[in-house]
């Protein structure tokens, strides 16, 4: 079984050994790391770990809060492919596909960005519309949300009127980025957290600017 264990921790020499110890105490085994952001005092890390079956993530969460200065910001099961080149494969297939394209990106970009689904939505003469959803995208769809057309990536007020309410219900953050035209939108939603990260909005608006070159 394995988890993606988001923490913070302090940015100094030994926190991270520090951290692996305490979850190899309990059985879990570090099988990739991913810097998510880094200040002068703190990193927010993503750590996809192994533990035997039967474990319960509340263990994970007490041993890495048991050193000090750790805290868990999140523990989800982890089901996706542990690749250190996740957003080049994606342009890849993006690129390289002669139909279907945004669906390609749609279907790839949970398991790149680690969110829980993602769609793109158009604008036209009557407001927005879906024009593809990942599996386990929400049927539902927002009600002509105010931030289309959209010229920046950025973080969507998950609470905000517009957000169809099982999506709040279900605590459900919120970003989306251009995709080649304010008027495209690569919308993400991460269900229960946790929140985006100024570095994540930063890569999602990357993401979705060269694929949005490619798609013309």
């Amino acid at each position: 079984m394995s988890y993606l264990l988001r923490v913070q921790l302090p940015d100094r020499p030994g926190s991270l050994g520090a951290l692996a110890l305490a979850l190899g105490s309990v059985g879990a085994d570090i099988l990739s790391l991913d810097v998510v952001e880094r200040s002068t005092d703190f990193a927010i890390d993503d750590l996809v770990v192994d533990v035997e079956p039967g474990k319960l993530p509340d263990t994970l969460i007490t041993a890495a809060e048991a050193v000090d200065g750790v805290s868990v910001d999140s523990i989800r099961p982890y089901a996706g492919m542990l690749d250190t080149h996740r957003e080049l494969e994606l342009i890849d297939q993006v690129a390289v596909a002669h139909d279907d394209r945004l669906q390609i990106l749609v279907d790839g970009a949970p398991r790149v960005l680690r969110v829980g689904w993602a769609t793109v939505l158009g604008m036209g003469p009557h407001g927005a519309y879906r024009v593809v959803g990942s599996p386990g995208a929400p049927e539902t769809r927002p009600a002509n949300p105010p931030w289309m057309p959209l010229e920046k990536p950025q973080l969507l007020d998950h609470e905000a009127d517009w957000v169809p309410s099982v999506w709040r219900d279900m605590g459900t953050m919120l970003a989306a980025a251009p995709l080649g035209s304010p008027d495209r939108v690569l919308m993400l939603g991460r269900p229960g957290g946790p929140a985006f990260r100024p570095s994540e909005i930063a890569r999602i608006g990357y993401l979705a600017g060269i694929i949005g070159t490619v798609l013309g």
